[in-house]
């Protein structure tokens, strides 16, 4: 299948060739030839097309832009070749490289949005790994990871940092197997700041590749959603540590995730207050959550939203050509240039796959928001069994093998989208959520258009 996908976005007329990833950025008369035709191209452009388009255009302009097109189309840049289809019926279960530790189903905050019902996933009992689970997994993790040498683990919550003494003995155990296993252990932590100190703050700094820190934006709109048991707002106890984490962390990767809601539609200012308190590394993403909830996004906030994304983009554009720090939003980050392998296009995150999850109980899951989901537990680590055939079922879940999915221009960006978030909210892995597909084609959208306007050293439209 051969597709392209044109749009104007910040003064600039964007058309991206969804096969090989080219993207062109068009003069107004290439845009509009370009509605007008669809391969295969003759050697010569119909004549009803020249003396429509002939009003604007002369007509020797149209014909050297057309045979351009033409050649575009015959070096495979302009809808080209699907290369990637063959792949998805040879796609085939691969070794674990990846696991998220739910080091604690609890949680010293209530947030409001919180997928994890408040940290015990909704299962009413509030639970920390105890370190055999979590040596018992290292080891599972290692076992089945064959051939990889670079392994990844995720210490995930609720809170993490409520299981400290098991988060440290964990990575010396891991740290104890790389020579004697040639494995290479890179771990990540995710935690709301709450029980920050120095101690901790050295640990993540020496030990952890990367850490993400929770914080929706201007006070405000923070403490409306992330708040106590009792009610009050959390962002005055936080800030001071995370912005003390980032300062001794050196150059080394972190970033900072929000959620943004139907209440603040102008997220773009709480990515600025973020920016603005001195994170450069940001991540400000849609809720998650049921239509019904008052503070939901639904298809009626997305001309909402979509202009939001826009306006954000023209302030890192402008951002980045000044010598202010540069400051980069984790969803306009897509690499044009050097992407992912064709494995990451197909499949994402590799859920299920490559990418696995364990609760406290030694239960093993998909991913970490499958917890407590019977129709999704792969197994247990004590009692050391493990579902081959679910594994399958996540390994063949692909962008060809998501109907919806094989047809868009998107889909080799968003990689069908979050397989749990297509199971919550319809049942399916394999059938996407159409309002969250809507969200991260714009996103993409402003993505490319940020990198193109960079690439010609350009400022965009006020």
């Amino acid at each position: 299948m051969s597709l392209i996908h044109s749009y104007k976005l910040g003064g600039k007329n964007i058309i991206l060739d969804v096969n090989s990833g080219a993207v062109h950025d068009a003069d107004e008369l290439t845009y509009d030839l370009l509605a007008n035709l669809a391969p295969p191209f003759p050697a010569e452009l119909d004549e009803e097309t020249v003396n429509r388009l002939s009003r604007f255009y002369s007509r020797d302009e149209i014909i050297e832009c057309y045979d351009e097109i033409r050649q575009l189309y015959k070096d495979d840049l302009l809808y080209s070749t699907d290369i990637y289809g063959d792949y998805a019926a040879k796609s085939v279960p691969s070794p674990i490289k990846a696991m998220c530790l739910l080091i604690a189903e609890d949680c010293n905050l209530r947030c409001e949005y919180c997928f994890a019902e408040g940290g015990d996933y909704g299962k009413g009992e509030r639970r920390l790994m105890s370190f055999s689970t979590a040596k018992a997994a290292i080891d599972f993790l290692v076992s089945h990871s064959y051939g990889r040498e670079n392994l990844e683990v995720d210490f995930f919550g609720g809170e993490p940092l409520l299981n400290w003494d098991v988060v440290k003995e964990t990575v010396a155990y891991a740290r104890n197997l790389e020579k004697s296993c040639n494995k290479n252990f890179r771990f990540t932590i995710t935690t709301n700041g709450i029980l920050l100190d120095d101690e901790k703050i050295d640990f993540i700094n020496t030990e952890m590749s990367n850490v993400v820190l929770s914080l929706d934006g201007r006070r405000e709109v923070h403490d409306r959603m992330r708040v106590f048991e009792g009610g009050e707002g959390s962002f005055d106890a936080i800030i001071g540590k995370f912005k003390e984490l980032v300062k001794r962390r050196g150059g080394k990767d972190y970033y900072v995730r929000g959620t943004f809601t139907k209440h603040n539609l102008d997220f773009a200012d709480d990515v600025l207050a973020i920016y603005n308190e001195g994170f450069t590394q940001i991540s400000v993403e849609p809720v998650i959550a049921s239509s019904d909830s008052d503070y939901a996004i639904t298809e009626k906030e997305l001309p909402a939203v979509f202009k939001e994304y826009e306006r954000l983009a023209k302030i890192i554009i402008n951002n980045h050509r000044s010598d202010e720090p540069r400051l980069n939003f984790f969803h306009f980050s897509v690499d044009l240039w050097n992407g992912p392998c064709i494995v990451k296009r197909m499949r994402g995150c590799g859920c299920g796959n490559e990418y696995l999850a364990v609760s406290p109980d030694g239960n093993i899951y998909p991913c970490h928001q499958f917890s407590g989901v019977s129709k999704y537990l792969m197994g247990n680590i004590a009692k050391n069994d493990f579902n081959f055939e679910i594994k399958n079922e996540f390994a063949s879940a692909n962008v060809m093998t998501k109907e919806q999915c094989s047809e868009c221009w998107a889909k080799y960006y968003c990689s069908g989208g979050c397989d749990a978030n297509n199971f919550t909210y319809t049942g399916d892995i394999k059938t996407p959520v159409k309002l969250y597909c809507e969200l991260q084609k714009k996103r993409l959208e402003c993505a490319i258009a940020i990198q193109s306007t960079e690439a010609r050293g350009q400022r965009t439209e006020d």
